[in-house]
């Protein structure tokens, strides 16, 4: 194994190993990273999320040789005449899904003699985080690069709206283009989609089932979910609502159900339907919105909405698209999941692009191959310096 490799292997491990589900504080994990950025200026972003949770952001720059590691940090934010140098920027997130149905320990970082490291949020994506922060390290000096490191990928995307929002290192770097990551195979994506939670309440009166004095909110919220069921089989069949640049073409509308923990003799005071919707650049969501609401509003249900950015999408001949299909050997793609890239594409142009399959993420036996993460630093680093060079 080679120093890089054994290097990667270990920090990828440690971070594995710092439980950082969306739902608990990621500081432990973002103080492990921090102390891999010597060299870096770093900023922290702190915020409280709505369960009252402590999170924390992270931006780090080294500006190229001969330019101030402070450039543009004194130049007024308002005037926009930050006197960042336009390099690279790698981002990836800190925080993983729950670790349902995980069968062994989901922190554990094993790794296999065929240089598997097993364990939740391996793939998805602090495999390829460790991958971006070594290729970051590695860079010449005379190359500017930034890392933007996120949390509450996988829910809000609080982390990334924090940097976009308050980052004043981030706008000094003024980088030219964001290499979002998350794991594609090493295949450029230059475009997915973004998502709309829909939060529909339905309101009982509680008591013991046998008396015949409660309410059942279900009851009130099944004429719902058969309207619901008839507009998800619509998204598969309406091509007003489908993108032909995209697999599947359709957009998902997945249903997650909720009795907030009651037992089989009361009646339910409150049921919740969760349902996301993804939709594409090329797909007006108006029409979906506007069923569901009226359908709610047929039944008495309460819906509460809650956006992330509008799909990113580049044109497959946007230079930096050219530059990351030409240095990998991969055409650009589309992907139908969601990233950072919905809110950090207002910062700089993204591509989504980094080691490691999708197919694992989100599962409970996810992995990822420690060869695939050692291959991906150099290619980072690559294209790095193609976008250094060509920008003069």
């Amino acid at each position: 194994m080679t120093d890089r490799l054994a290097t990667l292997s270990a920090l990828t491990h440690d971070l594995v190993a710092i439980d950082s589900r969306s739902f608990v504080s990621n500081l432990p994990i973002a103080e492990r990273i921090e102390a891999e950025l010597a060299g870096f200026e770093v900023e922290r972003l702190d915020y409280v999320d709505a369960a009252g949770v402590a999170k924390r952001a992270l931006v780090a720059h080294r500006a190229g040789r001969g330019a101030s590691r402070d450039a543009g940090r004194s130049a007024s934010l308002d005037s926009g005449q930050g006197a960042g140098p336009g390099g690279i920027a790698f981002s990836g997130h800190m925080d993983t899904v729950p670790d349902t149905g995980w069968q062994e320990d989901p922190w554990s970082g094993r790794i296999d003699a065929d240089g598997t490291l097993h364990g939740l949020g391996s793939t998805d994506m602090k495999g390829p985080l460790a991958a971006a922060i070594l290729a970051a390290r590695g860079l010449p000096e005379t190359v500017p690069v930034s890392l933007l490191i996120t949390t509450d990928e996988e829910t809000t995307k609080a982390g990334a709206r924090r940097i976009v929002q308050h980052s004043a290192l981030a706008r000094a770097a003024k980088p030219a283009l964001i290499l979002v990551v998350e794991p594609t195979g090493m295949a450029p994506v230059r475009g997915h989609r973004s998502h709309i939670d829909f939060t529909c309440v339905a309101t009982g009166v509680q008591a013991h089932s046998s008396t015949g004095r409660g309410r059942n909110a279900n009851w009130a919220l099944v004429p719902f979910l058969v309207e619901m069921k008839s507009l998800f089989e619509r998204l598969r069949i309406d091509p007003a609502l489908q993108d032909a640049d995209y697999d599947p073409v359709f957009s998902d509308f997945n249903l997650v159900l909720d009795n907030h923990g009651a037992a089989v003799n009361v009646t339910v005071p409150k049921a919740t339907a969760r349902i996301k919707f993804r939709y594409s650049a090329k797909v007006d969501p108006t029409p979906v919105v506007q069923a569901v609401q009226q359908a709610a509003g047929r039944a008495g249900i309460e819906v509460t909405e809650a956006r992330e950015g509008f799909p990113p999408e580049l044109p497959a001949d946007h230079p930096m698209v050219r530059l990351c299909a030409e240095t990998v050997g991969t055409a650009p793609r589309t992907a139908p999941y969601g990233t950072d890239a919905s809110e950090l594409q207002a910062l700089a142009p993204c591509v989504v692009l980094g080691p490691g399959d999708i197919a694992q993420a989100h599962t409970p036996t996810e992995s990822v191959r420690l060869a695939a993460l050692g291959e991906a630093v150099p290619m980072f680093m690559r294209i790095a310096e193609r976008m250094h060079e060509a920008r003069g």
